[in-house]
């Protein structure tokens, strides 16, 4: 990935209060694409990836909810998404947030997620959405704790 992508994300992760929660990135190794490969193969195991990764976090924190970034999911606004944060906040030990590849998500993780959320009816490349969604919880915990970076 770009060193502006983790420097970015890193930076919206180090301005969250540990006390509120910890934004923590883990990164799948992307499947190979050439010209003829099968994208649905791909994505299957790139799935398989996430839900693996996912599946360690959870034996280790518990009570967890999975949350998939789609282009069908929810589109909140600022205010809703710090609604959200604070409900995930409260009654929730782990979140995990996934992000798809070059060709989305993969069915077994649209399944498996709780929740889908759409950042927007644009298209994002996908390393961009890790800094989006970083600095969109940035700002929500921002707006819960009425600190002066998110200004109505």
């Amino acid at each position: 990935m770009s060193s502006w992508v983790n420097a970015s994300v890193a930076e919206y992760a180090k301005r969250l209060p540990a006390h509120f929660a910890t934004l923590n990135l883990i990164e799948v190794t992307p499947q190979k694409r050439t010209n003829n490969c099968n994208i649905a193969r791909i994505k299957q195991l790139e799935g398989e990836q996430l839900l693996a990764a996912i599946a360690h976090v959870q034996i280790k924190h518990g009570n967890s909810l999975v949350i998939a970034l789609d282009e069908g999911g929810v589109a909140w606004s600022t205010q809703e998404l710090a609604y959200q944060l604070q409900q995930w906040h409260d009654n929730w030990s782990q979140v995990s947030l996934l992000i798809g590849g070059a060709d989305g998500l993969a069915e077994q993780c649209l399944q498996r997620a709780s929740v889908k959320w759409s950042l927007s009816k644009l298209t994002f490349p996908h390393h961009l959405v890790r800094v989006i969604v970083a600095e969109q919880i940035y700002r929500a915990w921002s707006l819960l704790h009425h600190h002066p970076y998110h200004r109505v």
